[in-house]
């Protein structure tokens, strides 16, 4: 006859849990559904009994690799809150390691053709670059953070203070470009309560040239862009004498006298009358002379008047203003031999005639 090995155990009508004791080395099964766990009687408390009873096996409390799970399910601790006894569950986003913890790769490592994106600004010559800071290096700038707004006379660089007629609170970005020592000009961040730090794009000992930033607010400056103009190799920020010059700022441009301004074109204003006119986008005079007649008086504006015809009978006479004022009410068709005949009248044609005329005079046969 075989010989049968035989343990303790407690009916599937029994309570759920470990029995109260075991013997040393004693093993007991729970064949309750809510339990199935084999128990362990560990140690002697030198009384027969063990010191303690452990699972050491069942389907209760180890994992059974017959059982069939729903994909993405971890046997793990629970996600939030405190510690527990592990389970079976959906895996989240927190059981999972960000790129920086894992361990630094030895090889090249392939995206499958698929794009970084959400990328900082590179600050070291090993950072990855944005599209927006590879555009921008290839058309000759250094973009940087906008600046609140940009000095326009030598400053104190501490404290909060009002700056172009902005109140600064601290952590304003500043850009400073007119002190009086050259090398203090950069990129600020307002310190309330002490002096001012140069900004991170913009530290002490980097490179200024080229560097380009945008200030939003300003009496004099809202809206106007500026690059550090100091050339390559005597640029380093606060060592170097750093100059800025205005790059942009087409808000900043107002239309002045005999100008118009719509959106980013100007144009003349011109006044009607004037002579003045756009033939085919450039500025002419405007040949019919009568378009002067809007801004002449009195004897110019009888001159405006005139056709050309007119004028070309007045071409080579010598006459005088006096002499002109006769002419006021001729019929057009004077020839230039008629206008001759003037020559020296000053005053109303027949009252020189009858200046000419004495009392005593006759006429006799058609002379006299």
């Amino acid at each position: 006859m075989a010989n049968t090995i035989r343990i303790k155990k407690r009916a599937s009508s029994g309570s759920a849990g470990a029995p109260s004791t075991l013997a040393p080395s004693e093993l007991a099964f729970n064949e309750n559904t809510g339990d199935l766990k084999l128990y362990y009687g560990y140690g002697d408390n030198g009384s027969g009994e063990a010191s303690s009873v452990i699972a050491v096996g069942g389907s209760g409390a180890f994992f059974n690799k017959t059982d069939t799970r729903t994909a993405n399910t971890i046997l793990s601790g629970p996600t939030t809150g405190s510690a527990a006894a592990p389970t079976f569950r959906a895996l989240v986003a927190a059981d999972l390691l960000k790129l920086n913890e894992f361990t630094a790769p030895d090889g090249a490592v392939s995206l499958n053709s698929q794009k970084i994106t959400g990328l900082a600004a590179p600050a070291a010559d090993t950072d990855a670059a944005t599209k927006g800071y590879v555009d921008s290096t290839s058309e000759g700038l250094d973009v940087k953070d906008s600046c609140k707004v940009a000095t326009t006379a030598n400053i104190t660089l501490a404290n909060t203070q009002t700056v172009d007629g902005v109140s600064l609170a601290a952590n304003d970005r500043v850009l400073v470009k007119d002190q009086s020592t050259a090398n203090q000009n950069g990129l600020y961040k307002v310190v309330d309560g002490g002096s001012w730090t140069r900004t991170d794009d913009m530290a002490a000992g980097s490179s200024a040239a080229g560097a380009f930033t945008f200030v939003e607010q300003g009496s004099t400056y809202a809206d106007v862009g500026f690059v550090c103009s100091t050339n390559k190799g005597s640029d380093t920020v606060a060592s170097d004498s750093l100059a800025f010059t205005q790059f942009s700022g087409a808000a900043s441009i107002t239309a002045g006298d005999g100008l118009d301004k719509s959106g980013n074109t100007l144009s003349l204003d011109i006044k009607s009358g004037s002579g003045l006119q756009i033939t085919s986008t450039e500025l002419d005079l405007d040949a019919d002379l009568t378009a002067l007649a809007g801004c002449q008086s009195g004897a110019a504006a009888a001159l405006a008047l005139l056709t050309s015809t007119e004028v070309a009978i007045l071409d080579g006479a010598t006459v005088t203003t006096a002499e002109l004022n006769v002419l006021d009410g001729i019929p057009a068709g004077l020839t230039a031999t008629e206008l001759g005949y003037v020559d020296g009248v000053t005053s109303a044609i027949q009252t020189q005639l009858d200046a000419k005329l004495t009392s005593s005079s006759t006429v006799d046969g058609g002379t006299f």
